[in-house]
């Protein structure tokens, strides 16, 4: 009979050995001894990324390793920061593949194609589903143009989840990793080949607190202007406006309620300043385009806990009356920042939706969704989930 098998693992261990120790021991015993074919590790850049992985791979011997560090941890059995999760797959019926492009910040279309070209399922037709889970030196910069280019080079016949790699909100060095490589400035991918569909739900429960608004100048990560004003005015005048408090010197407190929402006529792509410069200008989290019509956003902790619940649930209905086996989940750092403690009932929410199943992830720097009927591109502050069936 052909199925698919998973262990849900996560540790505190401090020791990089030990923990990488303490993820396989977990791993093989969740599987019965048998070696994963892939494992998708997350991991606080707090370790020593090399030992952690090499301490796992001696431990369980996966075929396939890639991951990168994070932000935050999380999965069914346990949650915190400063630690390392991972899921492990065991599957007869699904091809993996591991590929990996370098020099993001530099040329994203090259870093693309070397990418892909890892990818069996342009060759083969011998199965129907084509997902990749894609991992993304995302403070490298053209996260959304990544995930275009993507998208043309897979002809639109893969979806796409994922997120941007994290280093404990310090927004200074993030890494990917495919096998014992571990790097910056790259991406890595999971090519999963399957006949059964994986489910991606995208929902972020951020509703508009302005009026429209035109950039009427940005420069790439950085939001210049917005209706010909210096963008730091704007977010002054809104925090006058709603009697909230904002300090230019810690600004960061502000924009974790207060975040740019992009109208793209049904939605609104979410994206997070991080701070305020000299001249007025805020740099952001992910790219702004010039000309774009923008809102500042509010959300609520239970808007963000309702929103994870969503996608969980736009993810099961895509299975097709197949059971879900295990979830990778994703949402960003900063929603982790604003929620605090309640971000636990985020947590405690999608594994109420996904019933027995388990799941694990990471809080990111922006999330990454391409699906058919879902919100597609690079968002911040948004719960991605896929779902990968029995």
């Amino acid at each position: 009979m052909t199925m698919t098998n998973a262990a849900v693992v996560y540790t505190d261990f401090r020791d990089s050995t030990d923990a990488g120790a303490a993820l396989g021991a977990q791993i093989s015993e969740q599987l019965q001894g048998q070696s994963p074919d892939a494992l998708i590790l997350f991991a606080s850049p707090t370790y020593d990324l090399e030992q952690l992985i090499s301490a796992v791979k001696t431990s369980c011997h996966p075929t396939i390793v890639v991951g990168c560090s994070s932000a935050g941890e999380f999965s069914s059995s346990g949650h915190g920061v400063e630690a390392a999760c991972a899921v492990a797959l065991k599957s007869s019926e699904m091809l993996f593949t591991a590929g990996i492009g370098h020099g993001l910040s530099t040329n994203p279309a090259q870093a693309a194609q070397e990418l892909v070209t890892s990818f069996r399922g342009l060759s083969t037709h011998d199965y129907v589903y084509r997902t990749a889970l894609v991992l993304s030196d995302a403070l490298a910069g053209h996260a959304d143009n990544l995930v275009e280019q993507l998208t043309l080079l897979t002809a639109g016949t893969y979806q796409l989840f994922g997120g941007g790699a994290g280093d404990d909100g310090h927004f200074r060095r993030t890494y990917v990793f495919n096998g014992l490589e571990v790097v910056s400035d790259a991406v890595v991918a999971l090519e999963i080949l399957s006949n059964k569909p994986l489910g991606i739900g995208v929902s972020h429960g951020w509703q508009p607190a302005s009026a429209g608004m035109r950039v009427t100048e940005a420069q790439d990560m950085c939001l210049v202007s917005l209706n010909a004003s210096a963008a730091v005015e704007v977010f002054e005048d809104h925090a006058e406006n709603t009697g909230q408090v904002f300090d230019k010197e810690d600004p960061l407190p502000f924009f974790l309620h207060n975040v740019i929402g992009i109208d793209n006529g049904t939605e609104h792509r979410l994206r997070v300043p991080l701070g305020v410069n000299g001249d007025g200008s805020l740099p952001c989290a992910a790219d702004i385009p010039a000309g774009a019509t923008v809102r500042i956003m509010a959300a609520t902790s239970a808007s963000s806990s309702a929103a994870a619940a969503t996608a969980i649930q736009q993810a099961l209905q895509q299975l097709e009356g197949h059971r879900p086996k295990v979830a990778l989940f994703f949402d960003c750092v900063a929603t982790r920042l604003r929620m605090g403690k309640e971000f636990g009932f985020e947590l405690a929410a999608v594994q109420r939706e996904l019933g027995a199943a388990q799941y694990a992830g990471f809080n990111t720097y922006g999330q990454i969704a391409r699906a058919e009927g879902q919100f597609s591109g690079f968002h911040n502050c948004t719960a991605v989930v896929c779902i990968i069936p029995e």
